[in-house]
């Protein structure tokens, strides 16, 4: 009995570990570091994909489910409130799970067959690859927002945020000095903040 004990007190405090770890790597990842996602996915990789295979049968699905989990909580993260990481994470990967199942029944043969070679080409548990397609989604979108910009503000805002200039950079393609390229970003930023809603820029 006593070495039960033992065995269920240590099965205990590992998951006070992984959990107290986890909130590091939250506050890490909230703070811009990437690193601390791909540690996060390293972490919960399996534990996602078994839950996404126990619903799919299909490791390729899973593997697939699982890419768009990761990349939904990297958005989400903001919101998540400490309410256990494990239960929401799982959360989230039965109703992926699940919508993609329902997806799958209304593929033809034919499409199931082309989308399981393409999933064959993408090691979608890769945290360097999860870290790859979020920060091109990401710009994606930043980009859509930005090119809905007036046009006194678009073409800096452009030139600091999508292309990564300097503001030497900026200054000597528009013509400007760097005092002008440090005004034009602050009035496109307070443009940006009292029209855009929150969600849109944060």
């Amino acid at each position: 009995m006593q070495g039960a004990g033992r065995c269920l007190a240590s099965i205990h405090y590992g998951k006070e570990e992984r959990a107290i770890e986890t909130e590091r790597l939250i506050t890490r990842i909230l703070q811009g570091e990437q690193e601390a996602f791909r540690e996060l996915v390293n972490l919960y990789s399996q534990h996602v994909f078994h839950t996404a295979y126990s619903v799919l049968r299909d490791a390729k699905e899973a593997e697939d489910a699982s890419q768009e989990v990761f990349i939904q909580v990297f958005k989400a993260l903001p919101q998540y409130r400490s309410e256990g990481f494990k239960t929401w994470i799982t959360r989230i990967t039965l109703n992926k799970s699940i919508d993609l199942k329902r997806k799958i029944t209304r593929r033809s043969p034919e499409q199931q067959g082309e989308d399981g070679e393409a999933l064959e080409r993408i090691p979608s548990r890769d945290p360097d690859t999860l870290v790859h397609l979020i920060n091109k989604e990401k710009k994606e979108e930043l980009r859509q927002k930005v090119n809905s910009l007036p046009n006194n503000h678009r073409e800096v805002v452009t030139a600091f945020y999508l292309e990564e200039k300097n503001y030497e950079q900026i200054s000597a393609e528009l013509g400007v000095t760097i005092k002008t390229v440090e005004s034009k970003l602050y009035r496109a930023r307070q443009w940006i903040r009292n029209t855009w809603k929150e969600d849109d820029w944060k």
